[in-house]
Protein backbone atom coordinates (compact mmCIF):
# COMPACT_ATOMS: atom_id res chain seq x y z
CA UNK A 1 0.00 0.00 0.00
CA UNK A 2 1.04 3.57 -0.36
CA UNK A 3 0.45 6.38 2.00
CA UNK A 4 -1.03 9.52 0.96
CA UNK A 5 2.90 10.83 0.00
CA UNK A 6 2.89 7.89 -2.72
CA UNK A 7 5.54 5.90 -0.95
CA UNK A 8 5.17 2.62 -0.21
CA UNK A 9 4.08 1.24 3.10
CA UNK A 10 7.17 -0.74 4.97
CA UNK A 11 5.22 -3.58 6.14
CA UNK A 12 4.13 -4.25 2.87
CA UNK A 13 8.03 -4.18 1.44
CA UNK A 14 9.07 -6.27 4.66
CA UNK A 15 6.29 -9.04 3.23
CA UNK A 16 7.94 -9.33 -0.02
CA UNK A 17 11.29 -9.30 1.36
CA UNK A 18 9.80 -12.55 3.20
CA UNK A 19 8.25 -14.23 0.37
CA UNK A 20 11.69 -13.76 -2.01
CA UNK A 21 13.20 -15.25 1.04
CA UNK A 22 10.86 -18.49 1.33
CA UNK A 23 10.95 -19.03 -2.18
CA UNK A 24 14.58 -18.67 -2.23
CA UNK A 25 14.65 -21.37 0.63
CA UNK A 26 12.09 -23.42 -1.81
CA UNK A 27 14.70 -23.42 -4.73
CA UNK A 28 17.14 -24.16 -2.49
CA UNK A 29 15.94 -27.30 -0.60
CA UNK A 30 14.41 -28.79 -4.39
CA UNK A 31 18.05 -27.58 -5.55
CA UNK A 32 19.75 -30.16 -2.62
CA UNK A 33 17.30 -33.17 -4.03
CA UNK A 34 18.84 -32.69 -7.18
CA UNK A 35 22.21 -32.43 -6.59
CA UNK A 36 21.12 -35.82 -3.77
CA UNK A 37 20.28 -37.19 -7.49
CA UNK A 38 23.46 -36.00 -9.43
CA UNK A 39 25.59 -37.84 -6.82
CA UNK A 40 23.05 -41.24 -6.62
CA UNK A 41 23.83 -41.34 -10.25
CA UNK A 42 27.31 -40.80 -10.04
CA UNK A 43 27.57 -43.78 -7.60
CA UNK A 44 25.65 -45.95 -9.92
CA UNK A 45 28.25 -44.79 -12.77
CA UNK A 46 31.08 -45.99 -10.23
CA UNK A 47 29.04 -49.33 -9.98
CA UNK A 48 28.45 -49.62 -14.00
CA UNK A 49 32.25 -49.02 -14.42
CA UNK A 50 33.36 -51.69 -11.79
CA UNK A 51 31.05 -53.89 -14.31
CA UNK A 52 32.97 -52.80 -17.18
CA UNK A 53 36.48 -53.32 -15.61
CA UNK A 54 35.17 -56.58 -15.16
CA UNK A 55 33.78 -57.73 -18.19
CA UNK A 56 37.17 -56.38 -20.24
CA UNK A 57 39.86 -57.75 -17.85
CA UNK A 58 37.65 -60.72 -16.75
CA UNK A 59 40.39 -63.12 -18.23
CA UNK A 60 43.94 -61.00 -16.85
CA UNK A 61 45.74 -63.49 -14.50
CA UNK A 62 45.80 -63.50 -11.79
CA UNK A 63 42.08 -63.69 -11.56
CA UNK A 64 41.72 -61.79 -8.56
CA UNK A 65 43.21 -58.65 -10.10
CA UNK A 66 39.92 -57.63 -12.08
CA UNK A 67 37.79 -58.60 -9.37
CA UNK A 68 39.67 -56.32 -6.47
CA UNK A 69 39.75 -53.12 -9.03
CA UNK A 70 36.18 -53.89 -9.71
CA UNK A 71 35.47 -54.06 -5.92
CA UNK A 72 37.59 -50.65 -5.12
CA UNK A 73 34.35 -49.08 -7.55
CA UNK A 74 31.76 -50.67 -5.62
CA UNK A 75 33.06 -49.10 -2.41
CA UNK A 76 33.70 -45.59 -4.20
CA UNK A 77 30.06 -45.98 -5.37
CA UNK A 78 28.96 -46.94 -1.37
CA UNK A 79 30.97 -43.81 -0.06
CA UNK A 80 29.63 -41.52 -2.72
CA UNK A 81 26.11 -42.57 -1.61
CA UNK A 82 26.09 -42.20 2.09
CA UNK A 83 28.33 -38.83 1.21
CA UNK A 84 24.87 -37.93 -0.75
CA UNK A 85 23.11 -38.63 2.01
CA UNK A 86 24.83 -36.52 4.90
CA UNK A 87 24.92 -33.81 3.18
CA UNK A 88 21.34 -33.87 1.81
CA UNK A 89 20.36 -34.24 5.52
CA UNK A 90 21.62 -32.23 6.32
CA UNK A 91 21.20 -29.39 4.24
CA UNK A 92 17.18 -30.22 4.01
CA UNK A 93 17.21 -30.46 7.74
CA UNK A 94 18.98 -26.32 7.84
CA UNK A 95 15.90 -25.07 5.61
CA UNK A 96 12.22 -24.78 5.94
CA UNK A 97 10.09 -25.58 2.77
CA UNK A 98 7.79 -22.69 2.31
CA UNK A 99 5.42 -23.86 -0.84
CA UNK A 100 7.96 -26.56 -2.28
CA UNK A 101 6.98 -29.89 -0.96
CA UNK A 102 10.71 -31.25 0.01
CA UNK A 103 11.44 -35.02 0.41
CA UNK A 104 11.45 -35.93 3.81
CA UNK A 105 15.65 -36.74 5.13
CA UNK A 106 14.47 -40.37 5.50
CA UNK A 107 13.53 -40.83 1.92
CA UNK A 108 17.63 -40.03 1.22
CA UNK A 109 18.72 -42.34 3.50
CA UNK A 110 16.34 -45.28 2.31
CA UNK A 111 17.84 -44.92 -1.30
CA UNK A 112 21.42 -44.55 0.25
CA UNK A 113 20.42 -47.89 1.45
CA UNK A 114 18.80 -49.74 -1.47
CA UNK A 115 21.69 -48.60 -3.52
CA UNK A 116 24.36 -49.69 -1.16
CA UNK A 117 23.07 -53.28 -0.68
CA UNK A 118 22.49 -53.22 -5.07
CA UNK A 119 26.25 -52.53 -5.23
CA UNK A 120 27.29 -54.98 -2.41
CA UNK A 121 25.22 -57.53 -4.52
CA UNK A 122 27.11 -56.77 -7.48
CA UNK A 123 30.20 -57.07 -5.50
CA UNK A 124 28.84 -60.47 -4.66
CA UNK A 125 27.84 -61.51 -8.42
CA UNK A 126 31.50 -60.35 -9.44
CA UNK A 127 33.25 -62.99 -6.77
CA UNK A 128 31.28 -65.50 -7.57
CA UNK A 129 31.12 -65.44 -11.03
Amino acid sequence: MRDPQGTANTDDKNELAKDRTDWAEDRTLLANERTFAGWMRTGMAAVALALGLRAIFGEAEPVWLPKTVATLFLAIAIVIFWSARIQAGKAQRRLDDHHAEAQPVHLFTLMASVFSFAAVAVGYVLWTL
